[in-house]
């Protein structure tokens, strides 16, 4: 496998090849609890933003995406349902997905690596179904992604 970004790539053996040079996020469920992010997760969301394009999708139901992103170097794309989030990723492709709910199953099946948060909000099923890799809290899938060798541990066979 080799995931390009600033600096470099990453073999996992037995895994094959993947490229990509954006992630994008959900916003409720998989970053944040009622539309708010945690101090510490925005802070990951930076460091990630040093070595992939950030994009955040979501029908922002809480009424917080600008708010909640405002300071961060992320762009954000309003979309009112799965298959408009899904038509959007496409044009960030190769992407990674990291989501949780129904609305995110056409973007995790497209991505090329897709991670499924099952946090305090929970996660469907079939969005559990169609991911790489399921974390129970979003700064895990963000770790894996900044230190590769976390990834290698994951995905080898």
């Amino acid at each position: 496998m080799h995931i390009f970004r600033k600096g470099g790539n990453v073999e996992v053996p037995g895994y094959g090849k993947i490229e990509f040079g954006a992630v994008l996020f959900d916003l409720n469920g998989t970053l944040g609890v009622e539309g708010r992010i945690p101090e510490d997760v925005k802070g990951l969301l930076a460091k990630l933003a040093d070595r992939y394009t950030v994009v955040v999708l979501s029908a922002d139901t809480f009424g917080t995406l600008e708010e909640e992103l405002k300071d961060l170097p992320v762009s954000i794309e309003r979309v009112s349902d799965g298959a408009e989030k899904a038509k959007i990723a496409e044009g960030y492709a190769p992407y990674v997905a990291i989501g949780n709910g129904n609305n995110d199953v056409a973007m995790l099946e497209r991505a090329e690596l897709a991670f499924c948060v099952i946090g305090k909000e929970g996660a469907s099923v079939d969005a559990l179904l169609v991911s790489d890799i399921v974390v129970t809290d979003v700064r895990d899938a963000i770790e894996m992604l900044l230190n590769e060798k976390k990834l290698i541990a994951t995905l080898r066979r």
